[in-house]
Parts: structure tokens; C-alpha cells; sequence
């Protein structure tokens, strides 16, 4: 066998790459769970925001690609087969009828490095000062106003304009959303 002979690479010599795979509607957790009972190696990248629940502020998490993870495999040693059928999983992303395409372990390796945060006060991820704001309930639903600064964990002082003055209102986060 000549030297050249040795040095092309055949796919049985390719190092496990990253695919990507497609889950069913809001059961991205649901299918990372399953895959790593699986003993799958996979990313599912995730960020933490928060959200009014019952008239609180909760962090929760949510993917960062909705209906996507990615799955390491390799394309001879890797059993493919339990994938597809593993629950939460609708198919492994392909371009055509091809073969799953990978993606390159440098964009994997990034979405890692720069994985979002919460910060150390969360209030100020959710409302910062200046930023306009609807009024949801109370005297002033439907107004909108200027958020000021939050007063403890539960209430905030926005800016309101009343009889062509600016006016300083306390009310509790919980009935301020953004402005859209």
C-alpha cells in the first residue's frame, strides 16, 4: 500500500461529529432526558428568563433553539436506529434524503463558551430604569409609564404622566409588563 493510500480519510475513520436533532413541540427536555438515559452525548443549550406566574416573577428555563438539540455520533460505532423513536424526538436533521450533515464542533463549542447568564440582582434583567412599561391591573391598567427603580422585590417606581405632570407611582412588578 502506497503512502497516499494511507492518508485518505474514509468515513470509518471520521472522529463522532455534532448533528442536530429535531424534537416535537415543547419537548426539547423531554428528548434530552430520554437521549441521555440513552447514554447519548448531547447539548441541549438553555437559558434561564423570567416570567410572570401567578402574579410572580419565576425564573425558568427555556431552550435556547426551540425544537433543537445536538447529539454526538459517530457514523459507525453510534447506534442510530433507537434516535428516532426515543420519545420527544421527531428526526435527526438531514438535507434532503441525504445523510445527517454535522455541525462544525467550533459552533457547538461557542454556543458553550457564551452560554447566557442570569445576573446576580434578576430584577434587573426584567426591568431596567428608563425602559417603558404597560400598566396590567389597578387604577392605571392600560396606561403606560417610565420604570424608575425597583422598591424591594415586589414593587417598583415608575414615572406616569397625569395632568401634564410627570407623577412618581409605587406599584407592585407584578402588574407591569414591557411595552411592546
Amino acid at each position: 500500500m502506497s503512502h497516499t493510500d494511507q492518508t485518505t480519510d474514509t468515513p470509518d475513520d471520521e472522529p463522532p461529529r455534532w448533528y442536530v436533532v429535531q424534537c416535537k413541540g415543547g419537548e426539547s427536555f423531554r428528548a434530552a432526558e430520554h437521549l441521555a438515559n440513552q447514554n447519548y452525548e448531547l447539548f441541549h443549550p438553555v437559558l434561564e428568563v423570567q416570567k410572570k406566574r401567578r402574579g410572580r416573577l419565576e425564573w425558568v428555563q427555556e431552550p435556547l433553539f426551540p425544537h433543537y438539540l445536538f447529539l454526538r455520533l459517530d457514523r459507525v460505532a453510534s447506534n442510530w436506529r433507537p434516535i428516532r423513536s426515543t420519545r420527544g424526538v421527531l428526526r435527526i436533521v438531514t438535507f434532503g434524503k441525504a445523510m445527517p450533515v454535522p455541525v462544525s464542533d467550533e459552533l457547538v463549542d461557542l454556543l458553550r463558551q457564551h452560554g447566557v447568564t442570569r445576573s446576580e440582582d434578576p430584577r434587573q434583567l426584567y426591568f431596567r430604569q428608563g425602559e417603558s412599561v404597560d400598566i396590567t391591573e389597578g387604577p392605571f391598567k392600560d396606561l403606560q409609564a417610565v420604570f424608575e427603580s425597583h422598591k424591594g422585590e415586589e414593587r417598583a417606581i415608575v414615572l406616569l404622566n397625569l395632568l401634564h405632570r410627570q407623577q412618581r407611582l409605587e406599584m407592585p412588578v407584578s402588574q407591569l409588563k414591557r411595552h411592546d
